[in-house]
């Protein structure tokens, strides 16, 4: 069975999957989402709120839920959040029904893109940013992989370059 003609982008936060999805969306004609807003939506909260009242174990079911949703349409660019990749579902949803592209960045550029984000509450605990985030990216890369159909580097490219590498590579 073919792929639907979805895009899906991962990678960890602040890689930039959000802003450089929109203009995938709007430069192919597709439908955007990032999954983030739409819980947001749906529940009427913010992240960080829903982290404060449900935990992340919460917030990991409204993100299933979501994305198990919103995979099931045609001819979208979808946003994931930095975390989705770490339920097996969610994997599974993404593999069968598009695209996926793993975004990446070095350490040093998301941090510069995450350090004064107020919106990202897993940065927020008492241990440094730097340290989360490296823990995170250990935790996660694997699975940013083995999801990915390709990978494209962000660093310190324009989101010009970044949406036409993706393009090409499609």
């Amino acid at each position: 069975m073919p792929k639907h003609n979805n895009i899906f982008l991962v990678g960890p936060m602040g890689v930039g999957k959000t802003t450089i999805g929109r203009q995938l969306a709007r430069e192919l004609g597709k439908k955007f989402y990032d999954s983030d807003h739409e819980i947001e939506a749906r529940t009427g909260a913010d992240i960080p709120l829903i982290f404060d009242l449900e935990g992340e174990q919460g917030f990991r079911k409204r993100e299933q839920e979501t994305i198990e949703d919103l995979t099931k349409q045609d001819d979208i660019v979808l946003a994931t959040g930095g975390g989705a990749v770490l339920s097996e579902p969610n994997r599974n949803s993404l593999m069968d029904r598009g695209m996926v592209v793993y975004l990446q960045s070095d350490l040093d550029s998301l941090l510069e893109r995450t350090h004064k984000d107020r919106n990202r509450p897993l940065l927020h605990g008492s241990e440094p940013a730097d340290a989360i985030l490296r823990r995170l990216l250990h935790e996660r890369e694997p699975l940013y992989r083995a999801v990915a159909d390709f990978e494209i580097h962000t660093g310190h490219n324009s989101i010009r370059s970044v949406i036409k590498a993706i393009i090409d590579r499609l």
